[in-house]
Formats: C-alpha cells, sequence, structure tokens
C-alpha cells in the first residue's frame, strides 16, 4: 500500500467519529459501575455491624 493511501487512512480515522457516541456510553457506564462499587466497599463494615448486633441480639435473647 502506497503512503499516500496510509496518510489518507489516518486522515479518515482521525476525522471519523462514527464510534463516538458508543465510546461515550461506554464511559458512563464504567463511571456508574465505579461508583456502586466504591458505595458498597463503603457500605461493608456498616452492614457487617448491623448483622453482629442483630446476631448478638438474638444469641442474648434465648440465652
Amino acid at each position: 500500500m502506497p503512503l499516500k493511501n496510509y496518510k489518507q487512512l489516518i486522515k479518515n480515522l482521525m476525522e471519523a467519529d462514527s464510534g463516538q457516541d458508543l465510546i461515550e456510553y461506554a464511559l458512563v457506564a464504567a463511571l456508574v459501575g465505579l461508583g456502586s462499587v466504591v458505595a458498597i466497599s463503603g457500605l461493608d463494615n456498616s452492614l457487617k455491624n448491623t448483622y453482629n448486633n442483630v446476631g448478638s441480639a438474638l444469641t442474648n435473647a434465648t440465652a
């Protein structure tokens, strides 16, 4: 393939925006996923403490 065709190919790729929407949606989905992981990680200790408190209360109630 001649050099002129490679230059034209690179120029066409730089100007193409047909996949731009797909990339934007993928970035938004990645950010939502990352936010969910961070939020769930933050709730981890709180949920553990709550379940431990409930378990202790049930154990003490039956004793």
